[in-house]
Formats: C-alpha cells, sequence, structure tokens
C-alpha cells in the first residue's frame, strides 16, 4: 500500500499529483481517490487517469480527507494497493432501477472472482445521501452472505447534504454504489468503534418514515430533539446551523448488543422532522447520545487494536480509515490531528489514508454492518 496526496488549487493537477504519489509503489492492482467535491471533479479523474492508466480507480466526494501527514480539507488523498498474492476486481452500480440494496449486490457479486485467495473483503463506496444506507450492507450480505467482510464508507459533501460523488475510472456518479473485491494471500484486519455514549431518558420513534423520523414520544421530532438538548435558537431556524449542531449530538438505537449510533443529518424545519443517514424503525427505543475528546480518541485506539489483531504477528503495510464528519465535530482540528497521529502510531511507520464520511460499512459478523458516528479501520498486510 502506498498513498499520495495534494491540495494544488487545479483539480487535474490535484489528481495527477495524488495518484502519481500513490503509485510510486510497483505492482499496483487498485488506485482510492478521495476528494473534496470543491474540485471540479470531472478535470480531477481525467488528471487521476492519465497517471493511472490501465489501474482500476475507484473512490468517492468527501466531508475531509485522511493522510499520514494528518487531516486535510479541499485536498485529494490517493491509495494504491497491490503487490504480489494480491487481486482485485472493480466496478460500480447505479441505484436508479433497483436501489442501494440493488447496487451494493452487483458489486458484491465481484466477490466470487476473488474466492480462490485465503483473505478477502469488499470495500463499499455509496451515496451518502441517496437513502436508507442499510440497505448497502443488505445488499452485499444477501449476496455473500457471512463469509466475506464489508468495509467501507459513504461519500460526502463537506457537510452541505446536497450531493455527493462516486468515482469509477474517469466518471463521475451519483445515486450509485462503487467498490472493490479484495483478495490477499496475506491477512487483513478490521476494527470498529464509535466512542459515543447514551445519555438521558429514552423517547420512543412514534412516526418514522424511511430515512425521516417524524415523532418522538408522540411530539415533533424535531421540537422533542431540540428540547431534550436546550439548543441554541440558531440551529431551529437554520438547516446548515442545525446540521452543525446535530453532527455532535446522535440518535442511539437501543440494541441487546449495545447502542446503534445513527447519524441526524438534517432537518425539515416546517415539517418539525429528523433526517438520518439510515432509517430508525416506527417503535424503536432512542437517546440522545454524547462524546467527548477522550472517549472519541479511546475508541479510535480500540479500532487501531481490532484491526491489527486481525493480522496475526504480520506487521502492516498500511492502514486505510473510513471516519465519521461527526467524530471530528467532537474532536475539533487539534482533536483531529492527535487522532490521526494515533493512527499513524499504529501504523508503525506504514502509510495511512482514508477519509470523513457520513456513514461507515463494517461488517465482519452477523448482518448488522452499517454504523454512523464511527471509526472503521482496515490494515492489509
Amino acid at each position: 500500500m502506498s498513498t499520495g496526496h495534494s491540495a494544488a488549487g487545479d483539480p487535474g493537477l490535484a489528481g495527477a499529483e495524488a495518484a502519481r504519489g500513490a503509485l510510486a509503489g510497483e505492482e499496483a492492482k487498485l488506485l482510492v481517490v478521495f476528494a473534496s467535491e470543491s474540485h471540479d471533479l470531472g478535470q480531477l479523474l481525467a488528471g487521476v487517469h492519465e497517471v493511472a492508466g490501465d489501474v482500476p480507480v475507484i473512490g468517492c466526494s468527501t466531508a475531509g480527507e485522511i493522510g499520514t501527514a494528518g487531516p486535510s480539507t479541499g485536498s485529494v488523498v490517493a491509495i494504491a494497493l497491490g503487490g504480489p498474492g494480491f487481486s482485485v476486481a472493480a466496478g460500480s452500480a447505479s441505484a436508479q432501477n433497483d436501489g442501494l440494496r440493488g447496487a451494493a449486490a452487483e458489486i458484491a457479486a465481484l466477490g466470487t472472482l476473488t474466492s480462490g485467495s485465503p483473505h478477502r473483503v469488499v470495500i463499499l463506496l455509496s451515496d451518502g445521501l441517496a437513502g436508507d444506507q442499510q440497505e448497502v450492507v443488505r445488499g452485499a450480505y444477501g449476496v455473500l452472505g457471512a463469509q466475506v467482510p464489508l468495509v467501507g464508507g459513504c461519500a460526502g459533501d463537506d457537510l452541505k447534504m446536497r450531493s455527493t460523488f462516486q468515482f469509477f475510472g474517469d466518471r463521475v456518479m451519483q445515486n450509485s454504489v462503487v467498490g472493490a473485491a479484495i483478495g490477499s494471500d496475506s491477512p487483513i484486519g478490521i476494527g470498529v468503534q464509535h466512542g459515543w455514549r447514551a445519555v438521558g431518558e429514552p423517547m420512543v420513534v412514534t412516526a418514522s418514515s424511511e430515512n425521516r423520523v417524524l415523532a418522538l414520544d408522540d411530539q415533533p421530532a424535531l421540537d422533542a430533539y431540540m428540547s431534550r438538548l436546550e439548543a441554541p435558537a440558531a440551529a431551529s431556524k437554520d438547516e446548515a446551523s442545525f446540521t452543525h449542531f446535530a453532527m455532535t449530538h446522535p440518535l442511539g438505537i437501543s440494541r441487546k448488543a449495545g447502542d446503534e449510533v445513527r447519524f441526524v443529518s438534517g432537518a425539515d424545519l416546517a415539517e418539525g422532522s429528523l433526517n438520518c443517514i439510515a432509517a430508525i424503525p416506527q417503535g424503536s427505543m432512542v437517546r440522545i447520545m454524547e462524546g467527548d475528546i477522550s472517549s472519541v480518541l479511546q475508541a479510535t485506539n480500540t479500532a487501531c487494536e481490532q484491526a491489527l489483531a486481525g493480522l496475526g504477528e504480520r506487521p502492516p503495510v498500511g492502514l486505510m480509515a473510513f471516519d465519521c464528519i461527526a467524530r471530528k465535530g467532537v474532536l475539533g482540528d487539534p482533536g483531529s490531528a492527535s487522532e490521526v497521529g494515533e493512527i499513524s502510531r499504529y501504523a508503525n511507520g506504514a502509510p495511512v489514508a482514508g477519509f470523513y464520511t457520513y456513514g461507515e460499512f463494517a461488517r465482519t459478523r452477523g448482518l448488522n454492518g452499517f454504523h454512523n458516528q464511527t471509526l472503521v479501520v482496515v490494515a492489509f498486510s
């Protein structure tokens, strides 16, 4: 694994620089590109393609980029994976006709092409605003079952919450899932941890529709949510202000195995509903979640330890991170730099790269595998 980064203002130059840095190693078989949507993405991918040639390219737009040197915004990060004993099958699928579930199933079917490898994983990158992201996991699981782990993240748009983009080859896509099935002779480790805790009394979702929570305890969901948090007045009057406030106040769905965190991505101020990245079924018991710098960084350490444990005695050749933008909201700029520094410490000299997401995929056992406000670390050996 090798990485490249560029903060160049010219999109074609930025894409070419990042790709050139990542492809400095030998035998690259996959190039993954994470880029701010502030760039002209078509020109950026043209720059990538000019350098990458026949190497398959997947990627997406972000809410921030992660590299060995630290977090960044408005930039491009590229990751090359390859070498002996490593195989890849990459693809893209539109969710226009069969939804996110059908698109994810199409990508997951590529996993059969790596069935001869002792260690496998499927990377999934989806449109973070295209509907219930749990459908991505369901679609992939329906094809692969429990045999192949799933990892990845939901594309972002720098918290504008308008449009996200997915990349395949030199194409910029929307409402789609892109991904790659990876086979390796060496172990691949996965760690996942969120660092949030439930506070206050639980509430019942008394009305919901797909990704929208309409009522909590028979009150308009927005009113109940804001009242519990004693939110600032600006958050109830302006959608952008609400999104920034809600980023650090997710909802937790009570489960036997612990609380599942759900990112409150926005609100319909007129309707009084909450918009989430994944569905919260009517009848669910939810509580407000909170975290602090200490709890979020502790979760970072745990996720890294889990990922490295999956490698056994082998050292990592690189770590890939899918980190929720809401965790960055808690950490702030200094804390985010500390977090990436911690991930790099666990990498022990190997490269680190990834992006800030609108949701994360990490299914290692069972059906559940979609996460919010979580860090997913993938370690390659």
